[in-house]
């Protein structure tokens, strides 16, 4: 069974990645197609991949042949944009946020519900193979008892006139909306569910209305401890982009594998013959190794598992509720950036 797919919001990341990377590469997969309210966008881009372009929703949706839609379009548009594609019969992969609010995001879930559809969200980077590499190992207790994670996603953005990430209406805030997310869930893979939050944001470099500064201090429901750290003020190229995972037997630092790519590098280091405090200041190091692992495409296996879970009827390996879950975290740490306190979840 070949899963038909359209695109509403046919600029940005889905012309840069989840098109070319993921629909076009991903197997039994067809790209009828796409939607921008740029009707030059969505011209060129058609005519790039051999598709069909519309220039409203209502054209898109009222189509036979889409199965599926992609929805990558500005933050505030989602929760229109998933129930009018859930109501027109069309499963969906909506870009994250899911919603601005927690309601809206709710009644996504429960439209795609009654529907019977499939809804997810788009946390691509937990299928990168160096993530899913650390899963492995701290299930099967390599690193012992995680204890502290950190995640780190930066880059330079500068004032743009009109940039809807920088206009806290339109999406919901700045580096951590627009990039925390990413890190939280990534660290909620491997550390488990968040159970209370404490976070500083601030407007340092920039003239937007939003935070181009974030950092955030989690607490798991295991008791273990999470960084997170996101900036629009740092050029790209001093941007580490950094994913530490922390335990009683050992640690894991991955470099370059937090964003768009599928590639970057990994490193762990695993303590041999452990001893007390004292004696550990005279021995060696842990032993270090450059763990390798065979690529995967983030943004075709993100395809692939949304196409799986819409031929098995089942859920996708981010459906909705993830999405529900990260904006409740989300949130919770703008409350505690703005009261200054700790928030339990």
């Amino acid at each position: 069974m070949t899963v038909r797919w359209g695109v509403i919001g046919a600029g940005g990341i889905a012309d840069r990645r989840t098109i070319p990377e993921g629909i076009m590469k991903a197997r039994d997969t067809k790209l009828v197609a796409v939607m921008d309210v740029n009707e030059r966008q969505a011209r060129a881009v058609a005519e790039k991949y051999g598709c069909e372009a519309h220039s409203s929703e209502e054209e898109l949706l009222s189509r036979n042949d889409v199965d599926v839609v992609y929805i990558a379009t500005p933050n505030y548009l989602h929760y229109q944009q998933v129930i009018r594609s859930l109501e027109a019969g069309k499963h969906v992969l909506c870009e994250k946020p899911l919603s601005l609010t927690l309601q809206e995001a709710e009644a996504m879930i429960e439209k795609a519900e009654e529907l019977g559809l499939v809804l997810a969200v788009g946390f691509m980077m937990r299928f990168h193979a160096y993530h899913q590499k650390i899963k492995e190992m701290i299930d099967k207790g390599e690193l012992g008892d995680p204890v502290l994670g950190r995640a780190q996603l930066t880059c330079w953005y500068p004032d743009i006139p009109g940039a809807w990430r920088q206009i806290a209406e339109l999406g919901g805030g700045g580096a951590l909306m627009d990039m925390g997310s990413h890190c939280i869930d990534l660290l909620e893979m491997f550390m488990g569910r968040v159970a209370e939050v404490s976070a500083f944001n601030s407007t340092l470099t920039h003239k937007y209305e939003v935070e181009d500064s974030s950092l955030v201090m989690l607490r798991f429901e295991s008791g273990a401890l999470g960084i997170v750290d996101n900036n629009f003020n740092i050029p790209d190229a001093s941007a580490l982009n950094i994913l530490e995972v922390y335990g009683t037997c050992g640690s894991v630092e991955a470099r370059g594998t937090i964003g768009q790519s599928s590639f970057g590098k990994m490193v762990a280091r695993i303590e041999e013959n452990m001893e007390g405090y004292e004696a550990s200041q005279t021995r060696g190091a842990s032993v270090e190794e450059e763990v390798t692992v065979d690529p995967v495409n983030i943004y075709q296996a993100e395809i692939e598992d949304v196409n799986s879970a819409i031929r098995g009827k089942r859920k996708p390996a981010n459906p909705g509720e993830r999405g529900f879950w990260n904006l409740k975290v989300i949130l919770a740490a703008y409350q505690s950036a703005r009261e200054g306190r700790v928030i339990s979840i």
